[in-house]
């Protein structure tokens, strides 16, 4: 047993304990012990467990996320006040300067991560387990040797779900390559629709004149190839633990963007026309909406040049 996997035991027994539960539960109502199906279902059913309980800390992220958005024009003020200069005491001004903006907003950069860095202890935790059941060795809890063998019987379509990109290859396993070429196309797909939501119908006007949306925009396009490793890394199983996670955060994040959107995006301002057109917006949202939706009009509309003579005769 290796430092990493030592250092997760905490979480690989509760990951074995929630496979475990799940597994009982599916095969209590009548379902194959060795199916594909059984497992798969007690797959998503970890997903379920895992997401609901990290729903506080997104809606944690959502916030912070919000406050990084709205903060960029500060941010941007910023750092043209220290553009050029180079000097240890510029740096540091400018470091101290925007951790007190941070501090007023009640953010910072890291809070939008923590789902992630939450996520793939259990994530790694959850290959562990795997990676030692399609060795055949047993785990350290509710992954007795009957479940580990019970776990490597298992297929979905014909395709073992303890078998990666590789050792299907080496094995002649076609039918696993093609569902993981699958897999990680949708997880390519569905993590560009996400990003691709928030990046079009929940950003502010004003946050989309800045630099760093132009760098997010740029992410948008390279982030979600990063599944392409995982499609080749690991096993079936894993691949449908995380593609499934990726459908939760897609349902969620349109959820999100509908009824909890970003002050001043295109999201916010249809949530506040379907409210006006129910008579739920009061007096002080609807002077709100007008007050941004008119200077938006105003920034897109060009001034036309007054001549002098013109110009002379309005004054009098």
């Amino acid at each position: 047993m290796d430092f990493i996997e030592t250092l997760l035991w905490p979480l690989r027994w509760l990951v074995e304990l929630v496979l475990w539960v799940w597994h009982m539960l599916f095969t209590s109502v009548g379902m194959d012990t060795d199916g594909g199906v059984t497992w798969v279902l007690a797959i998503i059913g970890l997903v379920v467990v895992v997401r609901s309980a990290l729903i506080p800390v997104t809606v944690r992220q959502i916030k912070s996320q919000r406050r990084m958005m709205e903060i960029a024009p500060e941010m941007k003020k910023i750092q043209a006040k220290y553009k050029g200069k180079s000097d240890q005491f510029s740096r540091e001004a400018m470091s101290r300067e925007t951790m007190a903006m941070y501090k007023k907003h009640g953010t910072n950069p890291f809070a939008s991560c923590l789902p992630i860095l939450i996520q793939m202890p259990i994530f790694f935790s959850l290959f562990y387990v795997l990676r030692g059941a399609s060795e055949g060795r047993a785990g350290i809890g509710f992954m007795d040797a009957a479940l580990t063998e019970s776990f490597n019987h298992a297929s979905i379509f014909g395709a073992p779900l303890a078998l990666n990109f590789s050792g299907a290859l080496e094995q002649g396993q076609w039918t696993v390559v093609i569902l993981l070429g699958i897999i990680v196309v949708l997880m390519i797909a569905s993590q560009f629709f996400t990003q691709l939501q928030i990046m079009s119908k929940n950003v502010s006007d004003e946050t989309k004149n800045s630099p760093m949306y132009r760098q997010q925009k740029i992410l948008l396009y390279i982030i979600p190839f990063a599944f392409l490793f995982s499609g080749y890394m690991f096993p079936l199983a894993l691949n449908i633990y995380w593609f499934t996670s990726n459908l939760w955060t897609m349902a969620q994040q349109f959820i999100v963007i509908r009824n909890m959107p970003t002050p001043g995006s295109d999201a916010w301002r249809a949530r506040q026309e379907r409210l006006r057109a129910k008579g739920k917006l009061d007096e002080e949202q609807e002077a709100e909406m007008d007050r941004i939706n008119g200077k938006k009009t105003s920034e897109g509309q060009r001034q036309q040049p007054v001549s002098a003579k013109r110009s002379k005769k309005k004054k009098k």
